[in-house]
């Protein structure tokens, strides 16, 4: 069973989240403000946190800073009143994992709480299962009914990436970057060539296919 901790000032909101979150069958903590959180996180095993951006003595901002400065990966959903971009942005600069704004609904965030999670499962085991499909991020592998298919470098980080977001739209500059480095002196051409070997590779099988978006970039999308 996961668990969540809630960080809010505000004790109504607190209670809420934590009625919703158990209700969906988490165990959640909760905590008043950034302090606390730490002192929470120092004591108690958690695999998600759920904050707000306004509280005092230490708010959602500096404590999100904070996990990511102790190297810490644990999935942060910030949730705030603050609906305008240069807040989301300055959220996801410090190291936010995603942001919904205030009035919270229950659906929508429950839905990301719960890819969050899968995508931190994914990263934490290094492996990916698509119908009978297993990609092993350790052994660079592609196993399919026991047949184990090794793939080039690059191409398995391209795979890897799209099918940890399926159905999520990357461009060519995002993934040179994320896969080559933004200080790559490789054009993203190289993309649009590693791609091709991929869909080439993979054609026809019945787990995944990898498709352009035209004008945008590419985007893995499960069959299964």
């Amino acid at each position: 069973m996961f668990q969540i901790l809630v960080v809010d000032d505000d004790k109504n909101t607190r209670l809420l989240l934590r009625a919703v979150l158990e209700n969906a069958g988490y165990t959640v903590s909760t905590a008043c403000d950034g302090i606390e959180a730490l002192s929470v996180l120092d004591k108690e095993h958690i695999d998600l946190i759920v904050l707000d951006i306004m509280m005092p003595n230490m708010d959602g901002y500096e404590l999100t800073k904070t996990i990511r400065e102790s190297q810490s990966n644990m999935p942060i959903l910030m949730i705030s009143a603050k609906q305008l971009p240069a807040d989301k942005h300055k959220g996801f600069i410090v190291g936010t994992d995603d942001y919904i704004t205030k009035p919270i609904d229950d659906e929508e965030m429950l839905f990301r709480i719960k890819a969050l999670l899968r995508r931190a499962k994914i990263a934490s085991e290094h492996r990916i299962k698509v119908g009978e499909v297993i990609l092993d991020y350790d052994s660079l592998t592609v196993t399919k009914n026991g047949e184990v298919y090794e793939l080039p470098q690059k191409e398995f980080l391209l795979l890897f990436k799209l099918l940890s977001f399926p159905g999520k739209i990357f461009t060519r500059i995002q993934l040179m970057d994320e896969i080559w480095g933004s200080d790559s002196e490789t054009g993203w051409e190289t993309v649009t060539v590693h791609i091709g070997r991929l869909r080439k590779r993979f054609e026809g099988w019945e787990e995944f296919q990898i498709e352009a978006v035209r004008g945008l970039g590419y985007k893995a999308v499960k069959k299964l």
